[in-house]
């Protein structure tokens, strides 16, 4: 099941380790969602091909178009550039849209006050994350993950680095973040 928390300012290091704060600040998937936009849902990760939750979100919010990647060592060409330009800030036009089959990642985001919530995801949990919100994308230390991609027609997957704050997509988000999200689970 996922774990939320606010990121310690350590930048020198391992991406790949937790950082939290000390003491440690945990969020709530509610306050997750109220600070960032950030929405969740937790699937079986044994049925989730025939219970017919992930086909309601689907159809509920209009994705047609589903990939899957798988990131590791093994299986990444460039794996250590890779994982450094995932690691980039930056933000979408669309949704992120991820569901964890196997392995474990962090997706840190910023809340109104530009601080690190880092998300740590697992098989089963389904996260998307706002068009417009500066993000990133690190695997664990136990450096592999496979998941799940949805999108709305096809692929638009173009990343674009911050500061990126005059882009429509970013004034949108920041409005709608000015306004409060509401929780939708």
């Amino acid at each position: 099941m996922v774990k939320v928390w606010y990121m310690d300012n350590d930048t020198t290091s391992d991406q790949r380790l937790e950082h939290h704060r000390n003491p440690p600040e945990y969020l709530s998937l509610d306050e997750l969602v109220k600070k960032t936009g950030v929405e969740y849902y937790s699937l079986n990760v044994e049925s989730y091909t025939t219970d017919g939750v992930l086909e309601q979100i689907k159809k509920e919010r209009g994705y047609t178009y589903e990939d899957e990647i798988t990131c590791s060592e093994k299986c990444l060409a460039n794996y250590e550039e890779k994982l450094k330009s995932f690691y980039t800030e930056h933000l979408h036009t669309d949704e992120e849209i991820r569901l964890v089959i196997e392995g474990s990642g962090y997706f840190d985001v910023r809340d109104g006050a530009d601080q690190w919530i880092r998300i740590a995801v697992f098989p089963g949990d389904l996260i998307i994350i706002p068009s417009g919100i500066y993000h990133r994308f690190t695997l664990d230390s136990n450096n592999f993950i496979r998941a799940k991609r949805f999108f709305v027609g096809e692929p638009v997957w173009l990343p674009y680095n911050r500061p990126a704050d005059d882009m429509s997509c970013r004034k949108e988000y920041v409005d709608k973040l000015q306004k409060g999200f509401v929780s939708v689970n």
